[in-house]
């Protein structure tokens, strides 16, 4: 009985298409099944996103639109105006924005579709604008009863509260209810977490679709009053489940069913086995244990603790004979020279070997277990720990780590309370701990928060409290270290800025900080 139903943006493709754009029988499938659900649609209107080939006009190859197909075809596209380019995003690159933007008529009534970043310009929200034009307001000007976004907004920590109160305050000045579409599900590093929404004229959440998997309401939003709130959901369940959600799209999207991850024991490779057996089930994940002479038994114990918690299948490997082979094979060349990191690095990259040879031999992708902190501060070594075709966690920082974990012990013990409780270590020499080469975890985030994803200066960074010299080192860190990241594998965006496809600085540069 619904007059109109609504899709997301670029429905069809996925967002972002990237360059599968440039290729011609990418965009004519595009346009194929277009048609063919055209022919599946009857009287009542569907409101969907889809690219749109200009056909050799000047300008951009493509429009990014929302089209309205009722009874058989498409009777009218819309196109985007807004063309973001920041962050993740890269729509200039690709679309066409649109000049103009005129309301639908359904049913007798005046529908003004918007799509994505149209409706992300309200001079009333957002105190400092990236565009001169809100195509919001202009629809209103033109008389609508309704406005609807077609949208793909990808999600990081807090991003489903910002849209809710940003449409909310958008509706209630304009008088004018707006539904939002919104994707859901991994693609790459993005994560769409869904929660789809409805706000009556009066600016309150009359419907919401769930997040961070399929859902679909119905709603009326003229006549709706009963105003619809988030589920009591915390931050950490919500970063859990979009973790899960992107890892289970990445892999199946990739063609893999199944994965092998190494288990040392320590708390980062145990949070990335509990996402993967929740995301892919137990029976799909593979945990490899390559001890060497510096493994405490402890960690070995821990490491098949959490094996068996999870119900995953596990493999032990000594990896100690192999080093052996090669410090003897490496002697000539490394005479008169003090043992140093160096041997620390052959360990990790023969475990990198290892679950890559299993990988290769299996067929199951190999997932990587480095946290934000290490990446940040290059605490990782290229060809080992940082071998794999998906990096779970790169996105989340140490003391993250900690509290997801605890998280998941919440009702009964998932990680190993050990594992959570020893200092963390690398295992690579005797007795080590990694406060012995990065300062505490929490004071580390707390600078790679401000650097990274705030792009504070170390002068801002400093009325933090502190130490200077500390803040220094962390900064030249993560400077020196980027070459490491542009070799990792993708990650999964969870924070206002990953390392990966929204961060772009150059490798060779001889800027440093003041």
């Amino acid at each position: 009985g619904v007059e109109c139903v609504v899709g997301p943006e670029l429905a069809f493709c996925g967002y972002p298409p990237r360059d599968l754009l440039f290729y011609r029988d990418f965009t004519e499938q595009c346009a194929d099944t277009e048609q063919q659900l055209a022919r599946e649609i009857g009287d009542v209107p569907f409101i969907v996103g889809n690219i749109t080939s200009r056909h050799g006009e000047e300008g951009k190859p493509f429009y990014n639109s929302g089209i309205v197909i009722r009874n058989g075809q498409v009777i009218q596209r819309i196109h985007k105006t807004l063309m973001p380019t920041y962050d993740v995003f890269d729509e200039d690159r690709y679309f066409e924005p649109a000049t103009t933007n005129s309301p639908v008529e359904i049913n007798g009534k005046r529908i003004g579709v918007t799509i994505c970043e149209d409706i992300w310009n309200d001079p009333d929200y957002w105190p400092q604008r990236l565009y001169t034009h809100n195509p919001v307001a202009s629809l209103i000007e033109q008389g609508v009863d309704l406005i609807v976004n077609v949208s793909a907004s990808p999600w990081h920590i807090g991003k489903e509260q910002i849209r809710v109160e940003m449409i909310s305050k958008m509706a209630g000045k304009f008088k004018v209810p707006v539904v939002q579409a919104n994707a859901v599900g991994g693609n790459d590093e993005l994560i769409f977490d869904g929660h789809s929404i409805a706000i009556n004229a009066q600016g309150k959440c009359v419907a919401m679709a769930a997040g961070f998997g399929d859902d679909q309401f119905i709603v009326d939003v003229a006549k709706s009053t009963e105003v619809v709130q988030f589920s009591d959901t915390s931050e950490d369940e919500k970063i859990y489940r979009a973790l899960c959600l992107g890892t289970r799209d990445y892999i199946r999207k990739c063609g893999f069913s199944h994965v092998v991850l190494g288990l040392s024991g320590g708390i980062d490779s145990a949070l990335v086995a509990a996402i993967a057996a929740e995301a892919l089930g137990h029976q799909n994940v593979l945990g490899l244990l390559m001890p060497s002479q510096y493994s405490s038994q402890g960690s070995i114990d821990d490491a098949l603790a959490l094996a068996e918690n999870l119900g995953i299948r596990t493999h032990t490997i000594s990896i100690q004979e192999s080093f052996d082979v090669l410090l003897n094979q490496l002697e000539p060349v490394f005479e008169g020279q003090a043992v140093d990191v160096t041997e620390e690095n052959i360990q990790a990259r023969i475990r990198g070997l290892m679950v890559m040879a299993v990988s290769n031999k299996t067929g199951r992708l190999a997932l990587t277990t480095g946290n934000k902190s290490e990446l940040a501060a290059g605490y990782c070594t290229l060809y080992g720990d940082m071998c794999g075709g998906l990096a779970v966690i790169n996105d989340l920082p140490k003391t993250r780590v900690f509290r997801l974990c605890e998280y998941l012990n919440r009702e009964h013990e998932v990680i190993p309370w050990n594992t959570i409780r020893k200092p963390p270590s690398a295992e690579l020499r005797p007795d080590q701990k990694d406060e012995d080469s990065l300062p505490p975890y929490d004071q580390l985030d707390q600078v790679l928060e401000g650097y990274v994803v705030d792009n504070r200066t170390i002068d801002e960074l400093k009325t933090s409290g502190l130490n200077e010299e500390m803040i220094r080192d962390l900064v030249q860190k993560v400077v020196i270290n980027e070459y490491k990241r542009r070799q990792a594998a993708p990650g999964l965006k969870i924070t206002g800025k990953a390392f990966g496809v929204g961060r772009r600085i150059p490798i060779a540069q001889k800027f440093r900080h003041t």
